[in-house]
């Protein structure tokens, strides 16, 4: 070992932001791939045990609201769709929501934050 050389050995908490980030990462897909967000929610309920009490916990719980409120949001607006064209502007509108939530999460994990 060189002196100043510090040798990393992974640990739970590399595993966990992993799979926090892939999430994410299935989430942004999920954008242009509507199937990668339930592959990504499935993942956040079958994990959540295993980061609950850590910083990553705070990550799935946003993920999980985010799947949830967009869903229901996209399910609002196909029936308005008929209605003038309101429902195009209400999935548009869910779509970008939906764009910052990734975005902010994805930032947020990025230094190490929690999230409300």
């Amino acid at each position: 070992m060189h002196e100043g050389y510090i040798e990393r050995v992974p640990n739970e908490g590399d595993s966990n932001r992993t799979l926090t980030q892939i999430v994410y990462i299935l989430q942004a897909c999920s954008l242009l791939v509507g199937v990668t967000a339930i592959v990504a929610v499935i993942i956040n309920y079958v994990k959540l045990d295993d980061v609950r009490g850590t910083r990553w916990e705070s990550h799935f719980h946003w993920q999980i609201r985010t799947f949830w409120w967009a869903l229901a949001g996209y399910v609002i607006s196909g029936p308005l769709f008929f209605l003038f064209g309101l429902g195009a502007v209400l999935a548009f509108a869910v779509w970008v929501w939906s764009i910052y939530r990734v975005v902010k999460g994805y930032l947020a994990l990025n230094d190490g934050k929690q999230l409300p």
